[in-house]
């Protein structure tokens, strides 16, 4: 496991029910057309890796497949398991994946990609599990981020917020450019064929409670960046989010925020 393998398991130790009420809404968007892409449909045998609260194992299940999930948080997975009880979900985590070789028609993973340590060997395992032929589908925010996924780091900058030693970034060797050739570039990499990536855009709509609840509960590397800060850092972010926040909102209030995320699948 990697520095930054450690760190993700911090960030998201005990956070599934602040995630589930902040940022799981948003990351559903895609869910649809990621299942798409696996050509998910009745009596297919799908792997959901990274479920979280159990989105994507949920709609899998709604079209008819047989679903095994897992997530590296046991919190998200005692989540998942009561969202879909009919999916077979357990604590694993990438690259390690206690699965015989080909062992499902098609693995999916929504927005698991960007918080792991090793994002090749990762992909590695994943054709590793899936059979000769099953699709691998996936997504990851793209870069540069959309104008509503800057909102939270421009609140953080402003306040003059510092990255604490105890987060680290990706290793550079490790890394790879987050944009459609990046992304098709790393699937080809490990032996995918048929490689195939585009860009999804749409508008999150959520109130400024709800987009602050994410970050103010320590949820994701931006929540935890928050919770580093000393309390004087903190309110000072508060201050500057409530104000840049107000060039998103409508009359009522409600903010509308513009994300960009990458949708990926190839072939074994």
């Amino acid at each position: 496991m990697t520095g930054f393998d450690e760190s993700e398991r911090l960030i998201w130790a005990g956070r599934a029910a602040a995630y589930a009420g902040s940022f799981a809404r948003l990351c559903a968007y895609p869910v649809a057309q990621l299942l798409d892409a696996a050509e998910v449909g009745p009596g297919v045998r799908v792997f959901d890796v990274g479920t979280g609260p159990g989105t994507v194992a949920r709609a899998a299940r709604s079209r008819g497949a047989t679903v095994t999930a897992v997530d590296a948080e046991p919190s998200m997975v005692e989540l998942a398991r009561q969202a879909e009880p009919a999916a077979d979900i357990q604590v694993a985590a990438l690259p390690e994946l206690p699965f015989g070789d080909g062992q499902f028609d098609a693995v999916v993973g929504n927005f698991v990609l960007n918080h792991v340590g090793r994002p090749k060997t990762a992909l590695a395992e994943l054709r590793r599990v899936v059979r000769p032929g099953g699709w691998i589908a996936l997504t990851i925010w793209a870069t540069p981020p959309a104008a509503g996924q800057t909102l939270l780091g421009l609140a953080l900058r402003a306040a003059g917020a510092v990255r604490p030693p105890h987060l680290p970034s990706l290793a550079s060797e490790e890394d790879f450019p987050r944009d459609e050739s990046g992304l098709t570039d790393l699937l080809g990499a490990v032996g995918l064929r048929d490689t195939d990536c585009e860009t999804l855009r749409w508008d999150h709509r959520a109130s400024a409670e709800e987009w602050w609840s994410g970050p103010a509960a320590g949820v994701a590397f931006t929540g935890h960046l928050v919770q580093s800060q000393t309390p004087e850092i903190r309110a000072e972010i508060k201050r500057h989010f409530d104000v840049i926040s107000l060039e998103f909102a409508d009359s009522d209030g409600v903010l509308t925020l513009p994300h960009a995320a990458l949708l990926a699948r190839a072939r074994r």
